[in-house]
Parts: structure tokens; sequence; C-alpha cells
């Protein structure tokens, strides 16, 4: 058994009410309810290359949050993800807000950083109650109670209902009910003890819309994954089971963010379009309610179509990811991936054709890996072609299938996690493979992928379909800054990087007029020093977008740079509000001689700004 080890046999006979937390109208009386809910995301012990990794708050805690705010409860959420940078105000926080509850959202890799932070608040008062909650808390529920003692209860599986019935009881002094909750670990006579599993919410849409309370980036449609990785803590944590929001209910929270200033989000499925009938029934909801709005999404290769990527794109889907983990079929047998290489293939191929960004996950220092079979994966990277791509090394995490079977190899216990480590690495454990080594087959296979990207770009082709081809224009804009001025301009590796963003920026305007090529573009022949050829560009652009700001003031620029400083002004004018714009100007009216009117905007320059 993969998932957490917490049977109805556990509970020592306890019996269970349930109550229908979520069917039960919520009701709001004045100070009805007292207690001072904080739930905190903390930090990490290793620094990250790339921060977006750790930054981003689990969805899950947004729930728990809006449950709790429906009922009327005071609470805060705390992105600590970085706190211990600044480890002062941990202290100062918690005396300021003097929380009656805590709730810290684990992954597994952040568990140190909620244990350490839980001490401080237990030192500050003794009293407050310490609730740990999330994937790493579930699979380590027993290790926690059992070494831990600032950790007053865990919450198992989903959070929501354990949780709030969790602070009812403990509001209300009937600490003698909690030990009748589903899904919660706490300690009996000092020992470890659980309650029996949580009962997962079966219509999703009775939870609270957390987009009424709150504002995120991060959304998704789903609870749950098909996939039984052995990598993977979802299959025990999920038990394979796929459960659905409503159309209707996500696409009123994504409207409801956007209405928030909110334009580009990230759909955090395991597996988006598990369901082809519910993901073209959320584009079709998007574009009915005309939300301008970009995302990006996960999916299978063995659960994309045509249809499904039509309808994305005219919704606003601009990348999909996809788990391609190995190009050696044995090792994606052992990672149980049970996809074809011709399914990655055409995944891949049908992905960029309809303009929308494929990048690949790929996970080396597997069992069994070798320069041969990270040499099968660089081979299947070129036939794929992927316009972007992450690179992991194997870990083993509590509740995987590769952890249960290092720990039933290695004769170890969760024990091992009372070392302050994130994680532990594959190949840590196998004496076939050892640290150079692994690393050395992480840069062949980003070399491998910066070297022929310039070839991936020169291959792309897209659908000859109409309708799209504003879509196709947007597509190959976005790529093009990302040479230009995006993550790949630093990439030393990627050979041609100007080259490249021209070539797509001219691509993208052979399909449809686009700012962003034309600005982009513009930009590229201003640096050149090809002036005429950008002024002429230019031109063309604000004929199909006469107020468009940043073409206006690039094309003020570029007459500048030919020393037509009146037709520069007629451009800039009009935008002289900003400061830097202002400076143009003033340099307009020096070359012409206009003393007066640079007297004038230098005297507005002196001026303290609004920012200041």
């Amino acid at each position: 058994m993969n998932g957490y080890k917490c049977s109805k046999d556990s509970r020592n006979h306890i019996s269970a009410h349930r109550d229908n937390s979520l069917n039960r109208r919520p009701q709001f009386y004045e100070n009805r309810y007292s207690m001072k809910i904080l739930l905190i995301y903390p930090y990490f012990l290793e620094e990250r290359v790339h921060v977006e990794e750790i930054r981003v708050l689990p969805q899950g805690i947004f729930f728990v949050a809006a449950l709790c705010r429906q009922h009327g409860y005071e609470v805060e959420i705390l992105n600590w993800y970085d706190i211990h940078r600044r480890p002062q105000e941990i202290r100062e926080t918690l005396k300021r807000i003097r929380p009656d509850i805590i709730g810290f959202s684990i992954l597994h890799a952040n568990r140190w950083g909620g244990i350490d932070i839980a001490k401080i608040a237990r030192g500050i008062d003794p009293a407050v109650n310490i609730v740990f909650g999330g994937i790493g808390a579930t699979y380590l529920w027993e290790h926690l109670l059992a070494n831990f003692t600032d950790i007053d209860y865990i919450v198992l599986g989903e959070g929501e209902i354990g949780f709030f019935e969790l602070i009812r009881c403990l509001e209300s002094g009937r600490t003698n009910d909690i030990p009748a909750i589903d899904g919660l670990a706490l300690r009996r006579g000092g020992k470890p003890v659980c309650t029996g599993p949580a009962q997962p919410v079966a219509n999703l849409d009775l939870l609270p819309n957390p987009a009424r309370f709150f504002t995120y980036q991060h959304v998704s449609l789903t609870r749950g994954c098909p996939g039984n990785c052995t990598f993977c803590g979802s299959p025990g944590f999920w038990h394979r089971w796929v459960r659905f929001h409503s159309a209707a209910y996500f696409v009123d929270q994504l409207e409801l963010l956007n209405r928030k200033g909110l334009h580009h989000f990230f759909f955090c499925d395991d597996t988006f379009t598990v369901n082809s009938q519910r993901v073209v029934e959320v584009c079709r909801l998007i574009l009915e309610r005309s939300l301008d709005i970009t995302w990006q999404a996960i999916s299978r290769v063995d659960m994309i179509n045509e249809e499904i990527l039509y309808w994305m794109r005219k919704a606003g889907c601009i990348q999909i990811s996809f788990g391609v983990e190995s190009g050696s079929e044995k090792i994606r047998r052992l990672l149980n991936k049970r996809f074809t290489t011709a399914q990655i293939e055409q995944a891949f191929s049908l992905t960029t054709r309809y303009g929308i960004l494929s990048r690949a996950y790929f996970i080396y220092g597997c069992p069994g890996e070798s320069r041969e079979t990270i040499k099968e994966s660089i081979d299947l990277m070129r036939r794929i072609k992927p316009l972007g791509t992450v690179f992991y090394i194997l870990d083993l995490f509590p509740g995987t299938a590769l952890y249960a079977i290092y720990r039933r190899l290695f004769g170890v216990t969760d024990d091992i996690w009372l070392e302050r480590i994130e994680d532990i690495l594959y190949f840590e454990t196998d004496p076939k493979l050892d640290r150079d080594q692994v690393l050395s087959f992480g840069r062949m296979l980003r070399t491998a992928f910066h070297e022929n990207l310039p070839d991936f770009v020169h291959s792309i082709e897209l659908v000859e379909q109409k309708d799209l081809y504003p879509m196709h224009a947007d597509f190959l804009s976005r790529l093009a800054m990302t040479f230009d001025q995006g993550d790949y301009a630093a990439v030393e590796a990627i050979p041609n990087k100007p080259q490249l963003a021209e070539f797509l920026y001219r691509k993208a305007l052979s399909y449809h007029p686009e700012p962003r090529a034309f600005l982009g573009l513009a930009t590229l022949l201003q640096k050149a020093g090809r002036h005429d050829a950008a002024c002429g560009l230019l031109q063309e652009a604000v004929r199909h977008f006469p107020d468009h700001e940043p073409l206006n003031i690039s094309l003020g620029i570029s007459l500048m740079n030919l020393g037509q400083f009146d037709r520069a002004l007629t451009r800039l004018l009009p935008f002289q509000n900003d400061r830097q714009v202002l400076r143009f100007v003033l340099d307009c009216y020096r070359a012409l001689g206009d003393r007066e009117s640079a007297a004038r905007c230098r005297d507005i320059l002196q001026e303290p700004s609004s920012g200041d």
C-alpha cells in the first residue's frame, strides 16, 4: 500500500459522526466566532535557482481558508516560503497576530520550516493549537506526532472539512468530540493515533469559491490523477480517483480573479485534459464570457487530441507541459509511465501545430540510468522538438512506490526524516550511480536541448486554420520574446538568438498584425542601427494600432534617430505624462532649438514625481 496508512481499525473503536458542513448554510453573527486562524506556507531548507518552484501557495490552503471565512472566522494566510531570510519577522508577526490556531501547509520539503516555526509559536503562546496538513504531513503523520511535540493535530488528505470541524470543536471546548472527526491524527495516551481516513468531498462545487475572498493565479478544475507513477505521491493521496468542479464553478473562479486584475493563470491539475468534454465546456465558457486571459496547463501525452487543442488555444492556452520523463522505454516502465513513444511524438507535434508551446518534463538519475539511456532521451527530444523543458533528478518522497521499495530494500524507517534534509535523491541509494555521473547526465540533457532549440524553432509548422491565425501570431511573437529578452536570452549555449527572434517575429506578422511582433522586430532593427527599416515597420504598425502607446513611442524614437524631430514629437507628445517619454520630448525640443518648450519640460522633470 503506497497511500497513508490510517484505516478505521486504527481508531481504537472510536465512533465517528461527521457533520455535513458543506451543506449547512453559513451563518454570520457579529462576534460569534472569536478564534483567530493563521494559515502558514513555511520555508524550505534549500535555496532554489528558480524560486518560482517553491513560492506558490498550494491551492488547498485557499479552499481551507475560504470555508472558514464563509462561516465568519477571521483567517489570515502567510506565504512564508522565504521567511528564513528575515527570521526576526517570524516572532514579531506571531506576537502581533496572536493566533488561536495555526495551520501549516506541508508539501514535504518544507516540513522543517513548519517544525521550526511551530516551535517558535509554542514558545510565544503555549496554548496555541498547531495543526499540520498537506501531502507531506499526511504521509508522515505518525512520524511527526511521535517526534515533534509542538504539533497537536494533523489533518489527513483533503483538509477543508477536517480542519473546519476541528476548529469548531476547539472553539466550543468540545475537545472530547475531536476523536470523532474523520481524517485526523492526534495523540492518545501520548501515542499517535488516527481517526480513520478522510472522507473526500464528492461534489467539489459545494466548496466556497476562494476567489470571493483571495487573489491567486494557480487554479484547478480537478482533484486527483488517473496515473500511477512510481515517483509520485498522488496515487496514494487521491487513490487515482479524479473529481471535477463543474465548468461553471471553475470559470466563475477565473472571472472573479480576472476582475481583480489577473490575466494569466496556471491550471495546476495533474492532468487537465482527463475529461475532454469538460475541457471543451470550460473553453467555451471562457470564450462566451470574453475573459481576457491566457493560461498554461499540464496534460498527459495519451490524453490530448486535436479538438481539445483547438478549443484550448481559442480560449487562451499558451503552454502545455507533458511528463515525458525518459527516452528509454525501460526506464519509463520502471516509472510506470504507460504510454508509447509514438504517443509522445504525436502529442508534441499536435500541440505545436495548434500554436501552443509544448514543454517536456524529463527525469534523470533513475534506476538503470546510463549514458546510453540519456542518449535515448536526447534522441527522443530531437524527434519531439519541445520548445521548453524541465529536467529533474529523481527524488524519493514518502507516499511513493519508489520510497516504499527503498524502505524495504534498506530496512529504514520514516525516522530517516529526523535529519534536516528535504528529500532523498535516488542515486544516493544506488551503488551503480554517483553524484558526478548524474550531474553530468543533467548537463548532457540541457546542452542537447539548447543546441538543438534553433532547429526546433525552424521546424515549427502551424495548422492552416484561418480563425487561428491571430493566435499563431501571438504564439510566435511570445516565443520570439524568449530569445530576445526572456528566459532564453541569457542562455549562452543557444546559438543565433537575435536571428531566431527576428525569424519568429517576421513569421508572426505573416499570419496576422501583432503589436508584440511589430515592437520586438522594430527593437531588433533599432539595435542593429537599421532605423529606416524600423521606422517603416512601425509606421505600418501604428496604422493597425493607432493608439498603441509602446508602438508610438518606439516610432518616435526611430524618427529621432533619423533626425526627424518634428515628426517624432507628434508620436511622443500624447504620452508625455510618462516621465521617460517627457525626456525624449525634451531632447526633441532641444534639437529643434525650441528653448521655451525645452525649459517647460525641464521644469516638470525637476518636480518630484508622484512615486518619489
